[in-house]
Parts: structure tokens; sequence; C-alpha cells
């Protein structure tokens, strides 16, 4: 909420008070004007002799009783409007108050309520306060998901790795450059998921910062693509390039991350076949899209398939399973250059990865 719509909104609230204390003395007024004019006119018609003489200055004891009446009438109706108003503000306060309690205490699920919606800036704390709660509520079922993800993610590594040593230790396993290649792999996927998680922290946080300057596109995507093509080929799949845009202002070293990624993606998730790389400009945007043909991914899992720990459906013949990092660090590579990254439907049948940033 703006400081605009804030002031706007508690002059409406202001007006209803001054409205409400305005009608108030108002009615009072009104009260005991109509009600002097009734009780003199009874009094003169019926019961002169209880006025108070012209040359006395003190009020007749039937007046004194008039004057108590409307000062008690007064207050009795002031009292109650106060009483009445004062609820309505107090109301919604008081269970946002009692709501903050509950969520001090630790109940994440607390939220406040209001029966009233009239007043404005009321309700629009209640509404406040319980999105607060939600989004609280929310990240703390992240943090318990990314806890439980990340033990998993590091359990069969480190099991491995601990299984090798421990029958290295134990006479069971040969030193040979086979195991350690094979404990070296382990380390190095252990690297590489610090480094996502690295990566997505820090986009998460703000604090992933972008080396920024003139790059040479194509020659950084020919890069990823030699490095990851004997794979791409041994795998089944047909690489075809349309690297039209060549310049360009981007970080070099994350747009590779973020490339390989996707290569990196569809070696486990897609079918064997045509693999299309393309690089485009227009409309003030640089493009660079990865598009498979098949199995492809369901509208419902495209707009969740670049959350962390996400998986879209495997190859039927993918033994490998990623992390569920890479396509989050592909979208927090290029939220860092200010772009986005989204997942359309291929024309090739398949899923078609779109990352997209400003020029």
């Amino acid at each position: 909420m703006d400081i605009l719509t804030f002031v706007t909104r508690s002059r409406g609230l202001g007006r209803q008070i001054v409205s409400s204390i305005a009608i108030l003395v108002l009615a009072v007024m009104m009260m005991i004007m109509l009600g002097s004019y009734v009780f003199y006119a009874t009094l003169w018609m019926f019961y002169p002799a209880s006025l108070s003489t012209p040359d006395s200055w003190l009020p007749s004891p039937a007046e004194w009783g008039w004057i108590l009446v409307t000062t008690l009438v007064g207050l009795a109706i002031a009292v109650w409007v106060a009483i009445r108003l004062s609820r309505r503000i107090l109301a919604p306060l008081n269970s946002v108050a009692t709501s903050l309690r509950q969520v001090a205490q630790g109940d994440l699920a607390a939220r406040a309520a209001t029966d009233d919606h009239s007043l404005g800036e009321a309700t629009q704390l209640v509404n406040d306060f319980n999105t607060m709660a939600e989004r609280l509520e929310r990240m703390e079922q992240e943090r318990i998901f990314w806890n439980a993800a990340i033990a998993h993610e590091l359990r069969t590594p480190v099991t491995i790795l601990r299984g090798r040593l421990q029958g290295l230790t134990e006479g069971i396993f040969q030193p040979d450059p086979a195991l350690f290649a094979s404990l070296l792999v382990q380390v190095e996927g252990l690297g590489r998921l610090i480094e996502d998680l690295r990566v997505v922290g820090l986009a998460e946080s703000g604090h992933l910062r972008m080396q920024l300057q003139e790059t040479d596109l194509r020659q950084e995507v020919m890069t990823v693509v030699k490095a990851c093509e004997s794979a791409l080929l041994e795998k089944g799949f047909t690489l075809s390039l349309a690297l039209q845009t060549q310049q360009a202002v981007c970080d070099p070293v994350r747009i590779r991350q973020a490339l390989l990624a996707l290569l990196e993606n569809a070696l486990r998730h897609a079918t064997p076949g045509p693999l299309a790389i393309k690089t485009t400009s227009a409309d003030g945007m640089h493009c660079l899209s990865v598009e498979d043909s098949g199995p492809g991914i369901g509208q419902a899992n495209a707009q969740t398939i670049f959350d962390a720990f996400q998986r879209g459906p495997q190859a039927p013949d993918a033994h490998q399973k990623g992390s569920g990092l890479g396509l989050a660090v592909v979208r927090a590579i290029i939220g860092a250059h200010q772009g986005t990254a989204s997942c359309v439907p291929s024309v090739m049948g398949g899923a078609c990865f779109l990352l997209r940033w400003p020029v």
C-alpha cells in the first residue's frame, strides 16, 4: 500500500470519526433545544408556579431536575455512541493483536478476522496482516522442504563416498585409478550441488551479482555446445544451431552456466532426437532458446519447473536424476540479468526453454 493510499484511507477513517462526533453533538443539542421548548411550554401551561421568577438568577427545583435529566441523557447517548464506535475500531485491532501474539509464539496459521468492512483502514490492516502471516507460513514450509530436499540430495553422494572410503580403509577395495575416478565424480557432484545452492540462495536474497560486459554470444554458445556435443550425440540427439545474435551485454560465465544447465536437463529428461539451440534479438530483448522434440512439459508443470527441487518428466530410459536445482539456477541467472526464463510448448512436440534479457 503506497503512501497516498494510506493517507486517503486514514482521512476516510478520520472523516467517519469526525462525522460520528458531529452527529452526536448535533443530536444532543437538538434534544436539549427541542426538549427545553417542550419542557418550558408544559410548565408555562400547567405549572407556571414551578418556573423561576424573572428577578431570580437561580433555577427552580423543576428546572434543576430538567438540567440533571438532560445531562444524564446526553451522557448516556455519548457513552453509547463511543462504545459502539470504539468496538468497531478496536475489534479488528484486538484480532490482529491476538493473532500477532500467536504468531510470535510460533503459530503461523493464526489469522485475524473482522466482521465490519466499513472501516477501510481496519479492514486493510487485517488483510495486510493475514497476507504477512500467509507468507511467513509459506516461507516456513519452504524452509522445511528445502532442508529435507538438501539432506536428500547430499545423502546419496556422501553415503557413496563413506562406503568407498571405509572399504579402502578396511582393505575391501584396492586403490586403483577407476575407484579414485568414481570418488572424484561424487566429489564433483557435491561441488556442483553446493555451487547451485549458493547461486539460488544469492538470487533469492538479491545478492547475486553479474559481471556484465560486451560478449560474443555466438562464441559462448559454441563453447558450451562443443563441451556437451559428444554426450548429446552419444545419447542420440541431433543438434541444430541458429545463432543470429553475435554481440550481447551479459555475464559470459553465467550465460554458459545457464546454457549448460539446459543441455544437461535435455540429456536427463528429453527424448533423443532433434535439439535446436537458437539466439535472436528483437524488441529490445536478447533470447536464447533450447528446444527439444519430447516428451514435453504440461502446462501445470511449466509454471513450477523453474522452482528449486522440481523435476519434470523423464525419458523412459533415463537412469540418472539431477539435483532439481539446474533450472532454478537458470532462472536465478537470467533474473540477475533483469530477464525472464520460461518454458513453452515446442513446435517439434517437446519443450522450448526461453531465456530473455534486455539488450
